[in-house]
């Protein structure tokens, strides 16, 4: 997946990941196999497709599960079935979200819940299921934030509540889980153009004015999100925790 780096640490570990079988996501397990990482991966919709893909190109297959990542309890049977395949945890990516549009006025009760069910509640109970595991081996959480927040963005402002919310989660679960050697950070992607941007948001017009905000006049491609994964995975940022890492092509400043 990656032209730049090899992170020797990686091989054999055993990776999680939600939404791991399209857009960020896909490209997330690619590049996970390609270090040569075991990887298991959650999706809402078949990935039988993409799965021989990757067995094609790795010589070995992801492990996948059909799981709706807002049924809890599914998704803590699935994270101990791959921690039997693969051995426990090592990695956990909350990756999977829903950036459906939406406005204020028309957003019921059952919107804002089911927003949250997505985007934010499996953050904290993967990191619970896979915590007692990491504790005897060491592990990262990479909690999947977007720069939204930070950007102020309107037309789906649940969306951006919870991925405020993620940063926080993952600041407080640094500290609660550092002393057992579990690292916790946020990746703060920018506007990444995946298939699903492109056909849904992405007019010639928004991307010309994202663009001139960017310090770097280039669009984002899932690559890009991959390589600052992997290593917030390895073990060469070993003594980073609690951190919110921007990759957005120089769109916000942070510190």
């Amino acid at each position: 997946m990656t032209d730049y780096v090899t992170f020797h640490d990686l091989a054999g570990a055993s990776v999680f990941i939600t939404g791991g079988g399209s857009g960020i996501g896909a490209a997330l397990t690619d590049g996970f196999m390609a270090q040569g990482a075991n990887v298991s991966f959650v999706q809402r919709s078949d990935a039988g497709i993409f799965v021989t893909e990757m067995t094609k190109k790795h010589g070995r297959a992801p492990r996948f599960s059909k799981c709706d990542i807002t049924n809890i309890a599914a998704l803590k049977t699935v994270l101990v079935d791959a921690a039997t395949a693969f051995g426990p945890i090592t990695v956990l990516i909350n990756n999977a979200a829903n950036d459906n549009r939406h406005s204020l006025s028309d957003f019921s009760v059952e919107d804002w819940d089911n927003a949250m069910d997505i985007n934010l509640r499996p953050h904290f109970f993967t990191a619970q299921a896979v915590a007692a595991g990491m504790r005897k081996t060491g592990g990262a959480i990479i909690n999947f934030s977007s720069i939204s927040y930070m950007m102020g963005n309107t037309g789906y402002p649940a969306y951006v509540a919870a991925k405020a919310a993620i940063t926080g989660l993952t600041r407080g679960l640094a500290r609660e889980l550092g002393p057992d050697g579990i690292r916790v950070n946020a990746l703060m992607p920018g506007w990444v153009l995946t298939d699903r941007q492109l056909e849904l948001w992405a007019s010639k017009d928004s991307l010309a004015a994202h663009l001139e905000r960017q310090c770097l006049k280039e669009h984002l491609k899932e690559r890009d999100i991959v390589d600052a994964t992997l290593f917030l995975a390895s073990k060469a940022s070993r003594m980073m925790t609690g951190q919110a890492l921007v990759v957005d092509g120089g769109t916000v400043v942070t510190g």
